[in-house]
């Protein structure tokens, strides 16, 4: 998908009246589209799903937001009548799986990194008894590697520590060489770093470099979120973009600690130099926000 194809489907209706007339005619395109060898995105409300479909293999990633995964899971039954092989869920994030219910049943199995059920449990239970029962978690986990046949296809799960969350994992569709990142990637867009969730700035910067090492050097990359000016699919340029811009957030903040500055003084720093492309592209996720998670992060290694 290039720049062009991407859009920010969870915006509201009436915001979609302001849009530019090229803008508006994505609205009526398909959320589907195919990368390479069956394997592709589904853009709806939440972080992006990706899948792989044919006639006897059937892999989401991701399953979003109850309403948009039911969408999702009808245009994939429309390409394969397969049963669904595995529902894979890169993190914990409700963006990501609540709409698990809907894929349960029609899954064989959904796998996720060890860390993950647990991590749905906390988040969960920070909304109430209601979230929490209307969680579904991976029955299948693994700890750093998990690898299956499916169809043709071979699909590799990797954990290489903790990075946006505790419990990442990079999905590798080996045959199709595409790899589905999660949040581990918001392309060009100031990250969510999950502090409470185990996030860890330093670690992700290696994991993106490793996945990097570990993969293709044509691989396509599938994106969590992404500034709509670059879209939700790339190659490698975009994860080494991605660690390099973590790097210079704690390098940032590292002299502001240094210079006997406040969190909050820090904070006011309205772009990184080098990183102006970088958007807050409208969820709430600011630069001063990552400043702080980098504070929090650069503080607590004093205390230890």
């Amino acid at each position: 998908m290039n720049r062009k194809d991407f859009l920010l489907r969870s915006a509201t209706v009436g915001a979609a009246t302001l849009l530019p007339i090229q803008k508006l005619a994505f609205l009526l395109q398909t959320p589907f589209t195919t990368l390479r060898r069956n394997v592709g995105t589904f853009v709806g409300r939440g972080g992006t799903i990706g899948w792989l479909a044919t006639k006897n293999s059937l892999v989401a990633v991701d399953s979003q937001f109850p309403n948009s995964a039911q969408t999702c899971l009808d245009g994939l039954k429309e390409k394969t009548d397969h049963v669904m092989d595995y529902l894979i869920n890169t993190h914990h994030h409700g963006d990501h799986t609540a709409g698990n219910p809907v894929f349960k049943g029609f899954a064989k199995h959904i796998v996720a990194h060890q860390n993950v059920p647990d991590l749905q449990k906390r988040s969960a239970e920070g909304r109430g008894q209601e979230a929490v029962d209307a969680q579904v978690y991976a029955d299948l986990t693994y700890i750093d590697k998990w690898s299956e046949e499916v169809g043709d296809e071979t699909v590799h799960l990797m954990h290489f520590g903790p990075a946006h969350t505790g419990g990442d994992s990079v999905v590798y569709f080996e045959k199709a060489n595409v790899a589905h990142m999660g949040d581990l990637m918001f392309n060009r867009a100031y990250p969510f770093i999950d502090t409470d969730g185990g996030a860890n700035i330093t670690n992700w910067i290696q994991v993106l470099r490793k996945t990097i090492e570990e993969l293709e050097n044509d691989t396509i990359y599938i994106y969590g979120h992404g500034n709509s000016e670059f879209g939700i699919t790339g190659n490698k340029d975009d994860l080494m973009l991605k660690s390099n811009f973590l790097e210079a957030l704690l390098e940032y903040t590292q002299k502001g600690i240094n210079e006997g500055k406040s969190k909050e003084e820090i904070a006011k720093a309205e772009v990184i130099h080098g990183f102006e492309v970088f958007k807050a592209p409208g969820w709430g996720l600011t630069l001063s926000r990552n400043i702080e998670a980098a504070y929090t992060e650069l503080s607590s290694s004093y205390d230890r």
